[in-house]
């Protein structure tokens, strides 16, 4: 499992077989079952998941007792409440599994080291990051921007495994619109096929 881990890296950095017996050493695996918590809001983030297999969502909980999604995690992704896990804060979000999940996990400390003794790592999470920073901005705009439908559509062609493996409201909540409207948005789409 932990291949899936280095064929990512690899798509992004190289990797020598030196760095790859390192990169190992930095990492657990963690298996969670489907709604088990990976964090809770108000805890402290204390690691970085890279999703191996298996789907979780970030979320955090308004005053009202409404979701509101903020990402998905799955095969390939990283995911964690990362202002907690770089300042040491309470956590905003809370994240659980949508389906059961094997995760490998990196704490803070380990991440440190990590880049320090296998210095290409630090270009890794770097591209990470950067990546990361263009697709919030990107969502944020199209949130101000797209109509409820535009949206829809716009995560169906981008990530359309997301619309093949969650239920509608989570899809609802991420775009930011009721699950009936979700409804109705789809059924014009059909109809107009």
């Amino acid at each position: 499992m932990i291949n899936v881990l280095f064929s990512h890296i690899e798509e992004k950095v190289a990797l020598t077989d030196k760095d790859r017996a390192e990169i190992k050493t930095f990492f657990s695996p963690k298996k969670l079952r489907k709604r088990q918590y990976l964090l809770q809001a108000g805890d402290v983030c204390g690691h970085l998941a890279f999703v191996a297999k298996g789907l979780l969502r970030t979320y955090n909980v308004d005053d009202k007792g409404d979701e509101h999604m903020s990402v998905f995690g799955w095969e390939g992704w990283w995911i964690s409440d990362l202002n907690s896990f770089l300042s040491g804060e309470p956590a905003l979000f809370n994240i659980d599994a949508i389906e059961d999940s094997e995760l490998f996990m990196i704490s803070r400390a380990d991440y440190d080291a990590l880049t320090v003794a296998v210095p290409i790592m630090d270009r890794y999470f770097r591209l990470l990051y950067e990546n990361s920073l263009v697709t919030k901005e990107r969502r944020l705009m199209s949130s101000i921007t797209h109509s409820a439908e535009e949206k829809y559509l716009l995560l169906a062609e981008s990530n359309p495994q997301i619309i093949e493996r969650l239920p509608q409201n989570l899809i609802a909540s991420y775009l930011g619109i009721a699950p009936e409207t979700l409804s109705r948005i789809k059924r014009n789409l059909a109809l107009r096929k």
